[in-house]
């Protein structure tokens, strides 16, 4: 089943919606969709740091790890968009159902192959990690963590799914399951926790398990609307032939979207250890702004997706200038979109920590560090967009150079530069992280310009 070029006979006409309107028509329910997830993510560190100092400390070690991992295996997901937004531009359906169908299938059993291992050596992992870290915040992270394994499968299934559907257009179905999703949190996560209703007092245990509950259910809905005889993509529509050809083509793109992932949260995690030989206090305050800067993040990871869905569908239709044109418009946006919010964290910094602690000390740490959002943000935004268009059009391998020199050497040197010999402490973490992102704005770019991406078959 040979890529088809815009030519063939079955392809969908063009969208002829200005770039900017097919853009923020694909990326608010992303956006929305992300935020509300995110939401998850928020709402437990804001009621973990009700518990104790030490639980929201704990997260400082539990939330990055758990984050690297389901980044990495869930890398089909990168595959999944770049190929299905290929076949769907094409108007080739039958192989856009049949590279998520392989996508999906992977994704689950990756993730009970995940699973297992996690739930029995968390403990030496986090031991080895974060040597240093008091025993009570071990304790916590080792609790969260066994529980939260328990969502891998159908976590890495909604990820892969989300992907899918964002590939073929539908962005408003995961932010309509994200709606649902963050009711059943909400309910249940602090119900658990602190003994609500008659329920038992779990404490961390309680906000593992809520948000185990709802990633699991967000899993299942996906896959369930997939599953559908009415899906955009008919996955359940089972047929012998074309199997094993769009697992190749899933995988080509895989591939160095896994090495990047192992590369970037590698690295990453000898950052977290680098913040973990801080103190509890560093810890708990980071883990209060890594909670703000995810609405960042997330954002524009938004128009990242967007920008990604575009590039595949419009290669696919043979039309690589509008490809390119979406990129840059939705990194343009991302980037204002971002330093508006890094301006309001800024401006706000006392209130804002002040909702995820009541340690002065926390507090004032936070409030110091937050300024450097003013600079980190838009251009997180901008280099996310470009480096996801770039993935989204097939390219990754190119990715996976840039990752390997800015997210691993740049980063892990900067910040070593900056909080240990410079003894900047968290001030200086965040100028490392924020030196990371310059040199992937800038190589993103240099990149894109380039044009490798125009040239690579999925």
């Amino acid at each position: 089943m040979r890529y088809h070029t815009r030519a063939a006979m079955n392809a969908p006409p063009p969208d002829e919606k200005p770039i900017h309107q097919q853009v923020l028509h694909l990326a608010w329910p992303v956006m929305a969709h992300m935020l509300l997830s995110t939401l998850v993510f928020v709402v437990d560190r804001a009621l973990i740091g009700r518990l104790s100092s030490s639980a929201l400390a704990s997260m400082q070690m539990s939330g990055p790890l758990l984050w690297s991992l389901f980044s990495v295996f869930t890398a089909f997901s990168a595959g999944t968009l770049a190929v299905v937004g290929r076949c769907q531009g094409a108007g080739d359906s039958p192989g856009a159902s049949a590279a998520a169908r392989v996508a999906i299938i992977a994704s689950a059993v990756v993730g009970c192959v995940v699973m297992v291992p996690l739930i029995l050596f968390i403990r030496p992992l986090l031991q080895f990690l974060f040597p240093s870290s008091p025993a009570e915040v071990l304790e916590e992270s080792v609790t969260y963590l066994r529980i939260m394994a328990l969502a891998a499968p159908l976590s890495f299934v909604e990820a892969v799914a989300a992907a899918a559907l964002q590939a073929s257009g539908d962005t408003r179905t995961p932010m309509r399951v994200g709606i649902l999703i963050n009711v059943v949190h909400i309910a249940v996560s602090p119900t658990l926790m602190f003994g609500l209703l008659g329920a038992p007092q779990l404490g961390i245990a309680g906000a593992a398990l809520g948000s185990a509950l709802a990633l699991s259910l967000e899993g299942a809905l996906l896959l369930g609307f997939l599953l559908r005889p009415a899906s955009p993509l008919a996955i359940r529509a089972f047929t012998a032939g074309g199997q094993r050809e769009a697992l190749v083509r899933v995988m080509r793109v895989s591939r160095p979207a896994f090495a990047e992932k192992i590369a970037y949260h590698t690295g990453f995690l000898a950052f977290v250890a680098m913040i973990g030989s801080l103190g509890p206090q560093a810890m708990a305050a980071n883990q209060a702004l890594i909670a703000l800067e995810s609405v960042c993040f997330l954002s524009a990871e938004a128009f990242g997706i967007a920008a990604s869905s575009l590039m595949a569908r419009k290669l696919g239709a043979g039309q690589a200038q509008q490809a390119a044109s979406a990129a840059w418009t939705a990194a343009a946006i991302s980037a204002a979109l971002l330093g508006t919010f890094g301006l309001f964290f800024t401006v706000a910094a006392e209130p804002v920590m002040r909702a995820f602690s009541d340690d002065t000390a926390i507090i004032a740490l936070g409030s110091r560090v937050m300024p450097v959002m003013l600079v980190a943000e838009p251009v997180m935004g901008f280099a996310m967009v470009m480096i996801m268009a770039i993935r989204g059009a097939g390219d990754t391998r190119t990715v996976l150079g840039i990752t390997l020199l800015c997210a691993v050497g740049i980063r892990l040197s900067a910040t070593w530069l900056f909080a240990m010999v410079l003894e900047l402490g968290l001030l200086g973490v965040w100028l490392g992280s924020t030196t990371d992102w310059v040199c992937r704005a800038w190589l993103g770019t240099w990149a894109f310009r380039h044009g490798r991406w125009r040239r690579v078959r999925v």
